[in-house]
């Protein structure tokens, strides 16, 4: 869109200038909506059925949406999960039931961040789906196998976005930039290529900010020179880079386990990074040690004992002083588990014989190990022929699993 209508285009966001329109002008998920991308032969042939995007914040799910109900010709009904009520989506489902009876027109219901609706809202919603009175168009940024129910994640199918890449978040930018004719030099468009970390939504916000403030600045209207963005306003208005890192979402899941698998893995320097990643975001030190605490006993184990030690050491440390310093702490005890040899037997140990005992239920107890603290007791053989030192070779184990090896 071309803004010749230069006194309009304050009044609209910027991030509603740009969005495309079709799938000629989306930039990004290649692999979706690319020449041969399934997404793209989907919409192509108007075989969309409910479906569920999930991805990161800024990656096109919104405007994606868009594009596939303007391209089916069909009504849009755009709702967030947060403030929408059950009765609110039983009064679409019931105009989208009338348009389809008296217009044929099908209805795409969007419904951004559906993980936030519960159950019972999401129950709702499979009645129509099922009958196909509404197609249904779910946005996530959470993992959609433990957000949304199975019976509606079964009738939709699942599109995974990727965060936008350096190449396409540079298109986006000039694009943006060209909608409303200005520049930005070479060395700033790197620095927001970086910053805005494959958020679409980010860049343009910035970018938004940027014009404004440089709006701002000019004092001389009679002059036409061009107003040109440059690194240290893009600076000004990304005063701390913001990490991507929800403390309850999915990607706080995804950096703690990549710090545990990297310190189970021995590579040092990659624990180092992702625990830095955790501490730069905020994350609650307790729940790092308490990490670190299980895994001196769980992948370490008899290897070296003293990691429990030092595990529990890094944990009350962070008890007592916080952050700041406490991330010295930490980094310490991720050094010393990451360098530590690794011994699982005690946890496999574990699993297994918690396998048996689910298996097998309350076995009886071999009677020479048993306490007979009575005459009745003694008279039935509890404790007879105990010794305190067995042979190796025998099994102190119920007898139905005398033979098993824990360890």
């Amino acid at each position: 869109m071309s803004i010749s209508k230069k006194n309009n285009h304050h009044s609209i966001p910027l991030s509603e200038l740009v969005r495309p329109r079709s799938l000629r002008d989306f930039i990004g998920q290649e692999h979706l909506v690319g020449k041969d991308g399934v997404l793209r032969l989907l919409i192509e042939k108007d075989q969309i059925k409910s479906i569920i995007f999930w991805g990161p914040p800024g990656s096109g799910k919104t405007t994606l949406a868009r594009i596939i109900a303007q391209k089916t010709n069909s009504a849009f009904i755009e709702k967030s999960a947060v403030s929408t009520s059950l009765k609110e989506v039983r009064a679409i489902i019931v105009e989208a039931k009338e348009r389809l009876k008296a217009f044929q027109q099908k209805t795409i219901f969007f419904l951004d961040e559906i993980h936030r609706f519960n159950k019972a809202q999401q129950d709702s919603l499979l009645p129509s789906v099922e009958e196909g009175s509404i197609t249904l168009i779910g946005a996530t940024t959470e993992n959609p196998s433990f957000e949304v129910i199975n019976p509606l994640l079964s009738r939709s199918r699942v599109f995974v976005l990727e965060k936008i890449d350096e190449k396409a978040m540079s298109k986006i930018i000039d694009r943006a930039l060209k909608t409303v004719d200005k520049e930005i030099d070479s060395k700033a468009k790197k620095m927001l290529v970086s910053l805005a970390e494959g958020d679409a939504r980010i860049a343009i916000n910035t970018l938004e900010m940027a014009l404004s403030l440089l709006e701002e600045k000019s004092t001389d209207r009679t002059k036409q020179t061009k107003k040109i963005i440059d690194g240290q306003l893009i600076k000004k208005i990304f005063q701390q880079k913001n990490l991507l890192y929800d403390k309850d979402g999915e990607e706080h899941y995804n950096t703690i386990s990549a710090f545990i698998k990297s310190m189970r893995a021995s590579k040092t320097d990659a624990a180092l990074y992702y625990l830095t990643r955790m501490t730069e975001a905020g994350e609650d030190p307790l729940f790092i040690a308490r990490r670190m605490v299980i895994f001196a006993s769980e992948d370490i184990g008899m290897a070296q004992p003293t990691a429990l030690v030092v595990a529990n050491g890094v944990f009350r440390a962070c008890e007592i002083i916080g952050y700041p310093e406490c991330a010295i702490n930490l980094a310490h005890g991720v050094v010393y588990l990451s360098e530590a040899k690794k011994d699982r037997r005690a946890y496999n140990g574990l699993r297994t014989a918690q396998e048996d005992v689910r298996k097998h239920g309350n076995l009886p107890i071999p009677k020479e190990i048993l306490n007979a603290p009575t005459k009745l007791m003694k008279d039935l053989g509890y404790g007879k022929d105990y010794e305190k030192y067995p042979d190796e070779n025998k099994s102190l184990l119920p007898e139905k699993i005398k033979n098993k090896k824990y360890y």
